[in-house]
């Protein structure tokens, strides 16, 4: 194969992708068909095969997509903050800069871990929950270095109260929820002795 011909098979590839995270976090995983992630990546349903046998290998690397995502995010905000009190407070800003498009289709992630955990004890369904403990484990090792000796509880209510307030942002369509609650737990983190 030339370097052209596998820059255009990654390039496929990657656009096949990207196409299935916007259709998938528009439609969800159970309404949405490989006919639609062909369509809005604009290549022909026939050609999604040679890169993904079935719709759970291209729901696998979208988890895999979104992982990278939360990798690279998480890594930014340790890149650019010494103080992990100042890392949860610019955790929650980042989460919140997405308050227009939670309210229209909910969080990405937490989105497609609530639909994909209700098939969980199913054979073959795939595991998202990597995408939930990725950034608790996180914000535990920041509470855990501001001497928090529940850091792994208070990593889970600081993860629960964003994916609460995205719910109901997108429940009610209603972006300030979102950045209200970021608020809040930012003064929150601020408490925290």
């Amino acid at each position: 194969m030339t370097d052209s011909a596998v820059r255009t098979s990654t390039g496929k590839r990657e656009r096949l992708i990207a196409a299935a995270r916007q259709v998938l976090h528009e439609q969800g995983a159970e309404a949405t068909t490989l006919a639609d992630i062909a369509q809005a990546a604009g290549i022909p349903v026939g050609n999604v095969y040679y890169y993904f046998k079935t719709k759970n290998d291209i729901i696998a690397a979208v988890i895999d997509a979104h992982q990278q995502d939360i990798l690279g995010m998480l890594g930014a905000i340790e890149a650019a903050r010494a103080d992990p009190r100042q890392r949860l407070k610019d955790l929650l800003a980042t989460l919140a800069g997405q308050a227009d498009l939670v309210a229209r289709y909910g969080c990405p992630h937490g989105s497609l871990c609530q639909e994909l955990a209700k098939h969980a004890d199913k054979a073959g369904v795939l595991d998202v929950t990597r995408l939930v403990r990725l950034p608790i484990d996180w914000c535990e090792r920041q509470f855990a270095l501001l001497g928090c000796p529940d850091a792994r509880d208070l990593a889970v209510q600081l993860i629960a109260a964003y994916q609460g307030s995205a719910l109901l942002t997108n429940t009610l369509r209603d972006p300030s929820l979102l950045a209200g609650e970021s608020r809040r737990m930012a003064a929150w983190i601020d408490s925290l002795g």
